[in-house]
Parts: structure tokens; C-alpha cells; sequence
């Protein structure tokens, strides 16, 4: 390379690779305690509850898809609402996806440091400060890198749900009530908490708009990132529904419904097996959390840089490793700060509503480009924008109330 050539990301990953990094950053540590709560919450129908938020979370998802084939930058919400809706809104939105990704961290980080804590007498803000660092480092080192790093503990978190699920395979041989939990009712006080706990579950979805951040070090992104995120929603899915139908069919589903960590339980009831190790796993999947939050954050600001949305400082590559250096290391000292100078409740219990302002925005720029574009394709599918920015709009005034009565 030429030293007047400007270093470029790394186009290094594959369809299978991107897949392992969307499954990850959807499948993380929520799900372990989700289930007994959707359980508690939807009853026999538990598994229904999880496809019908699916298919909620396909809407958008399917939005994603069709953008980023048009438009495969890093910062992918951020350029898909500015080509939409403008470049204030594109900042805005952005920075939003900046921040629940940071804030996540550093609570994330705030709850790993209190695990280790309970095993070894290290100074929280040392430990706190520590694993934000080394997975900069392992952000810094290589996209390929960090991603297969991911992927590795993603095949353990998702190895675990899956060896409880062949494990519990016998329970599915009662089709009596296996059909219940799939079959909607027409009486309202049936399926109202049915619908809450859809709404919940909902949020055990996101983490397939991480993927087309990283359009620009995907190889083929205007194929593979599409395609990508459609996998990672189709996967989750079915792992979701399979999980929640052998918890509905357990003979004690109290001890699931009553416990902070079900997925354990479920572990020991199916396996026969301690449930330890599935709380070690757990811990371990914060890990992943934190990781690929450093990497999807450091990208929307690269694209925010390369769109003109924040000053070009951001923008620049590192030679040697092909990563954002300069962002990644940006977004680490943020939020080890964060961590050990803010109380982070208030602002965590806010990154799902911002997400879903996000999910809106970026449903009506598909809408927007498909009517003012049509040369980008997407004129045929612009209502479905629409109707994606009318549902994620919902959920968000849901949230609110919900908020406001002081429930979900």
C-alpha cells in the first residue's frame, strides 16, 4: 500500500461468520432469565409468546435486510436514516445506537466485575476497568479476530440451550398440549398476557440490527449481510420457541417460573446434570455482550464520520489491524468511565425505548427512500417501511404506559 493510499477495513467476513456474530450479540446473557419470566407471564402459550415476538422483531428485520443491501456501510442505522430522513435525524439516531450500545456495556461490565467478585477478593473498578480493556484489545487486533472470539462463546451459549432442548425432546410427544401452546385464543383475557409477554420477549430479539454495521468488512456485504440478519432472526426463533415449549411441558414448571436462573434449573431437571456450569456460561456470555457492543459501537461512529455526521477523527483505520482504532478506543474509555462514575439504572432501563425510537426511524427511511428513490429498488416495499415504523412506534408508547402504571 501506497503511503498516500487511505487503510481501509478488513473485508473478512463470511456468511457463517457474520451469522455466528448476529447470533451472539442476539442470544446473550437476557435469555438464561427471560424464560421463567415469559413463562410466569404467558402460561401454556409461552411458546407462542416467542413467535409472535419473532415475528414482531421480523418486521423490522426484514426493513434492515432490504437496506443494507442498498446501502452496505458500517454505521448502518445512522446511514440508512440520514439517506431517509436527513442528517439530523441520521446523527440523532446515530448517537442513540452509540449509547444504549456503551450503556449496556458498562452495566454489563458493572455485573461481571460483582460476578467474579463472589469468586476471587479483586477490587471491583480493577476488574471493571480490566475486561473493558482486554476486549478493546481483541476488538482492536481484527475484525476476524473478534468475531470468531464471539463466535466461540456463542457456540457455548447456544450449545447449552440446545442440549436442553434434545434433551427435553421426549416432553414434545404430548401433542394435546403442545398445540395449546401454539394455538391463539379468541378469548381476550387469554391471550392479553399472552400478547404482554410477546412484547417482552420481544426484546430477547434485538441484536440483529448489529449486523449490518459490519457491512463494510463482510465480503459480498449487499448478499451476505441481508441474508445474514434474516438467519440470525430465523435461528433465534427457533431456539426461542423450542426452549419455551419443553419449559411449558415440564411437569414442575414452579421451580422454573420461581427461580432467577430457569435455564439452570431446566438443566438439572432435564440433564440430570448440576447447574452450575450453565451459570458459569452465563457470566461467559456477558463477555460476548461487552465485546460486540465495543465493535458495533466503534462502527456506527466510523460510518457516522464517513457520512459527515460526526468530526472525520473518527473515521480512521489503523494500518496494521484494519479496524477503526480510534473509535474502538474511544468507545472503551467511555465506558469504563461510565461504569465507575455513573449510576447506570435509570439510563439502562431507557436503551430499549431509545432502540425502539431507533427501530421507527429506520422503518420510516425505507418507507421515505422507497417513495422519493425508486432507482434503489425498494419502491415495492416502502409500505412495508411503513407498517414497520407503525408496530416498533407501538411498542414504544406500550413501554412507556407500561412504565408510567409501573409494570413490564
Amino acid at each position: 500500500m501506497s503511503t498516500s493510499e487511505k487503510p481501509v477495513l478488513n473485508r473478512s467476513l463470511t456468511l457463517p461468520l457474520l451469522v455466528f456474530y448476529g447470533v451472539g450479540v442476539t442470544v446473550g446473557a437476557g435469555i438464561f432469565a427471560l424464560v421463567g419470566e415469559i413463562l410466569a407471564l404467558a402460561g401454556d402459550r409461552a411458546p407462542l409468546a416467542f413467535l409472535l415476538a419473532g415475528v414482531i422483531a421480523g418486521a423490522t428485520g426484514l426493513s434492515y435486510a432490504l437496506l443494507v443491501r442498498v446501502f452496505p456501510r458500517a454505521g448502518g442505522e445512522a446511514v440508512f436514516v440520514n439517506r431517509g430522513l436527513g442528517s439530523l435525524a441520521g446523527r440523532l439516531v446515530g448517537l442513540g445506537v452509540v449509547v444504549t450500545g456503551i450503556v449496556s456495556s458498562a452495566v454489563i461490565a458493572l455485573a461481571f466485575a460483582g460476578y467474579v467478585r463472589s469468586l476471587a477478593p479483586v477490587p471491583a473498578p480493577l476488574l471493571t476497568a480490566g475486561i473493558v480493556v482486554v476486549l478493546a484489545l481483541v476488538a482492536w487486533w481484527g475484525v476476524r479476530e473478534s468475531v470468531i472470539f464471539a463466535a466461540v462463546i456463542t457456540v457455548l451459549e447456544v450449545g447449552t440451550l440446545l442440549v436442553i432442548v434434545l434433551a427435553g425432546l421426549p416432553l414434545l410427544g404430548d401433542g394435546e398440549r403442545l398445540l395449546l401452546a401454539f394455538t391463539p385464543s379468541a378469548d381476550l383475557a387469554v391471550m392479553a398476557p399472552v400478547l404482554s409477554a410477546a412484547v417482552i420477549a420481544f426484546f430477547a430479539f434485538i441484536g440483529f440490527e448489529d449486523i449490518e454495521n459490519m457491512a463494510e468488512e463482510t465480503r459480498e456485504p449487499e448478499r451476505t449481510a441481508p441474508r445474514a440478519i434474516l438467519l440470525t432472526l430465523g435461528a433465534t426463533m427457533v431456539i426461542y420457541v423450542a426452549l419455551a415449549a419443553i419449559a411449558t411441558l415440564m411437569p414442575d414448571r414452579s421451580a422454573i417460573t420461581g427461580s432467577a436462573a430457569p435455564v439452570a434449573v431446566m438443566f438439572e431437571r432435564i440433564t440430570g446434570w448440576p447447574g452450575q456450569p450453565v451459570a458459569a456460561i452465563a457470566a461467559i456470555a456477558m463477555i460476548n455482550g461487552i465485546l460486540v457492543q465495543i465493535i458495533m459501537a466503534a462502527r456506527v461512529l466510523y460510518g457516522m464520520a464517513n457520512e459527515g455526521l460526526i468530526p472525520r477523527w473518527f473515521a480512521s483505520v489503523d494500518p496494521v489491524h484494519k479496524t477503526p482504532a480510534r473509535a474502538t478506543w474511544a468507545v472503551a474509555v467511555i465506558i469504563i468511565a461510565l461504569a465507575l462514575l455513573f449510576p447506570l439504572v435509570r439510563l439502562a432501563e431507557a436503551t430499549s425505548l431509545v432502540t425502539l425510537a431507533v427501530f421507527t426511524l429506520v422503518n420510516l427511511s425505507l418507507f421515505f427512500i422507497g417513495t422519493r428513490q425508486p432507482e434503489t429498488g425498494l419502491r415495492a416495499w416502502r409500505w412495508w417501511g411503513l407498517a414497520g415504523a407503525a408496530i416498533s412506534a407501538a411498542l414504544a408508547v406500550w413501554q412507556v404506559a407500561a412504565g408510567l402504571s409501573g409494570g413490564h
